[in-house]
């Protein structure tokens, strides 16, 4: 009979379990898909643009089309960008005056974006002008985060009036370290973030850099409990990072996902890396959907309320296939004769002007960037610089030389029109204010000018956007060579084709891209001190880095000469049809690899010589070290009773004493 009050007992404890139960189950939000569409790096491709086999890809009116139709589907889905949203076509002349970009952005229905490297080209004035620009509209325009990379704070060193006309710039626009975003009864904290490479290739910048993880950490601690405080809900956390990968694990955005707790997903941008499949770093997801606009990304996520799944992820292509949105392609064709009047009619030139008609496959930019090897496309670039400062200066230039890290595009087979060149080299403004980095002309001597070839066979392997391209020299390496003397042959080849040595105590006159030139002061740092380029005036003397714009090459009519009008110039005067030189390399880089002992030590430079020296002390003393050991280990073998006998007796004799 003493069961059923036992059953009893235990009936009625699982009820009162049950029922303390429910209020939490209860509590609990039911799991979410969240989707989130993502781009970065679009670099100002509003149109289209072809690839080195003519192939078209991106265009924003496409992409419009695309993103509408997503949105379509996951009706509450967020549309993010990585930065770089600028400065890579026609249209950031009117970066400045028009903020086209941002607007274009804001007609897609961009949700949120942040600021990469190249939005301060036309440095901090040029950015300051363009939020006041995109806020004087009155066109929709997305909300822009930025938490780590700012302005000099008054009482901080660097702090001006350029400082401060950012800081109303940002106050105008309202720019932000993060906002708190809701869509479909889920919060979203969206905040922006800088990083090292990202600041290094912004020299001109005028910004502070505030340790990236660090800042990452405060802002997830400090926009969390905003959240939570303000709409009593954990909020999904996304990173805008103008950091990067590789596209296999590593790089900054990696490290940030490893190092900073509570980021879901991290959209990262500045390498233009394609992820096929996101990467997983403990609880964070990191996304790339490539560069200009090729590709829009889609991840889906399972939210539970404290973390996150991956559902689905997909890149959509935006190629011919896709049709154009009509206002936005007829919103665009009005930007291009707005370009074609404030900026191209000074050059005499159209938008889609045809300079001359090219039956060969250049190199693609992925390409420059993955091999040391001659390119037609650099050449042709050093080649057109050469030729067009020697049209300006009316004095003949010995060598012109470009790098990797400025070509931003290939040139397309078929027909290339003034927009394409401008594509391929668009960087950067000029001291005249004028959108288009301007040509430099120095003098280096014959040591800084084999320097040069240097780094493109030590460093470029390092930085490959360091891999040179050379009009007027001929060189080869040996990539099994010691480090910092890979060269083994260098000569200036003259314009009949003779080839004269590089004499170390004569002066050369050089034509480069301001960038490139501005770079040379990195050489120093990149090769830990043992590299150094110096240019100098025609009498020798050294020019500071500070003044280096002072050697803008100039045409007749005193305006700068343009890199990317150098290059159109040079296709224009070609008469319609590429010029046969480039169909293949021509000999004036030869890069490969031997072990023979002769070509390892041929020329042989100090670094050469000195790691010999090191090697062989080293052996020398590893040697003298086996013998003396092995010397020890025979003698002590045959006469260690003897010497411990003696020891023996000297204890004895001091005992004695």
């Amino acid at each position: 009979m003493r069961l059923y009050p036992r059953l009893s007992a235990l009936f009625l404890s699982l009820l009162f379990v049950l029922a303390a139960a429910v209020p939490a189950l209860a509590s609990q939000p039911a799991e979410n898909q969240i989707t989130v569409l993502f781009t970065h790096d679009l670099h100002s491709h509003l149109l289209p643009a072809a690839d080195e086999t003519g192939t078209q890809y991106g265009g924003f009116a496409r992409l419009k089309t695309v993103i509408d139709q997503q949105r379509r589907a996951f009706s509450d889905a967020l549309l993010l960008d990585g930065g770089d949203f600028s400065m890579g076509s026609l249209f950031q002349t009117a970066y400045a005056t028009s903020a086209l970009e941002l607007r274009a952005m804001g007609a897609m229905g961009y949700d949120v974006t942040t600021f990469g490297n190249h939005e301060y080209d036309y440095r901090s004035a040029g950015l300051a002008e363009m939020l006041q620009a995109a806020a004087d509209s009155g066109d929709p325009v997305p909300a822009i985060v930025e938490a780590n990379y700012l302005p000099p704070a008054a009482g901080e060193e660097g702090y001006g009036e350029e400082a401060q006309a950012v800081w109303d710039a940002f106050d105008a626009y309202g720019v932000a370290s993060y906002v708190l975003l809701e869509r479909g009864g889920v919060w979203y904290a969206v905040f922006g973030l800088t990083g090292e490479d990202s600041d290094a290739c912004a020299p001109m910048s005028g910004m502070v850099l505030r340790d990236a993880r660090e800042t990452a950490q405060r802002i997830v601690d400090e926009a969390t409990a905003a959240c939570r405080q303000a709409n009593g809900a954990e909020p999904v956390v996304i990173c805008l990072s103008h950091s990067g990968t590789d596209g296999k694990g590593k790089g900054e955005d990696y490290e940030l996902a490893r190092e900073v707790e509570g980021i879901d997903l991290i959209v990262s941008g500045h390498t233009h890396t394609t992820l096929d499949q996101p990467i997983q770093v403990g609880d964070t997801y990191i996304v790339s959907a490539g560069e200009y606009g090729k590709n829009l990304g889609r991840i889906t996520l399972n939210w539970d309320g404290s973390g996150v799944t991956l559902a689905s992820y997909e890149l959509l292509p935006i190629d011919a296939a896709v049709a154009e949105d009509p206002q936005l392609a007829a919103w665009i064709e009005n930007a291009k004769e707005k370009v074609e009047e404030d900026y191209l009619s000074r050059y005499g030139l159209g938008f889609d002007q045809v300079l001359t008609d090219n039956p060969y496959a250049f190199d693609s930019v992925n390409t420059l960037y993955a091999s040391q090897e001659e390119s037609t496309l650099g050449s042709l670039m050093a080649d057109a610089y050469r030729w067009a400062a020697e049209q300006a200066m009316g004095e003949p230039v010995d060598l012109a030389v470009t790098a990797s890290g400025v070509i931003r595009e290939s040139l397309p087979r078929g027909e290339i029109t003034v927009s394409d060149v401008f594509n391929a080299a668009s960087l950067g403004i000029g001291a005249d204010g004028v959108p288009g980095y301007p040509l430099v002309s120095v003098y280096l001597d014959g040591k800084d000018l084999k320097t040069v070839l240097e780094i493109d066979a030590s460093v470029s392997p390092l930085m490959t956007a360091a891999r040179l391209y050379c009009s007027g020299a001929e060189y080869s390496f040996n990539t099994n060579r010691m480090l910092f003397n890979k060269v083994t042959d260098s000569a200036l080849r003259r314009a009949d084709g003779t080839l004269e040595p590089i004499r170390e105590d004569r002066l050369y006159r050089i034509v480069t891209g301001l960038y490139c030139a501005q770079m040379l002061g990195e050489v120093e740092s990149t090769s830990f001190g043992l590299l150094s380029v110096t240019p100098r005036t025609a009498d020798g003397t050294a020019i500071p880095m500070e003044d280096i714009e002072d050697y803008i090459v100039h045409d007749s009519r005193g305006d700068e000469v343009k890199e990317w009008y150098a290059i159109a110039s040079y296709l224009e005067q070609m008469g319609g049809e590429m010029d046969g030189r480039y169909a293949a390399p021509d000999g004036r880089k030869t890069v490969y690899s031997s072990w023979s002992p002769v070509e390892l030590l041929r020329n042989a430079n100090r670094f050469t010589v000195l790691a010999i020296a090191v090697v062989l002390v080293v052996a020398a003393a590893v040697v003298l070290i086996v013998l003396r050991l092995t010397g020890r280990l025979g003698r002590g073998g045959r006469g260690r009773s003897a010497r411990g006998y003696s020891g023996y007796r000297g204890r004895r004799g001091g005992l004695r004493r």
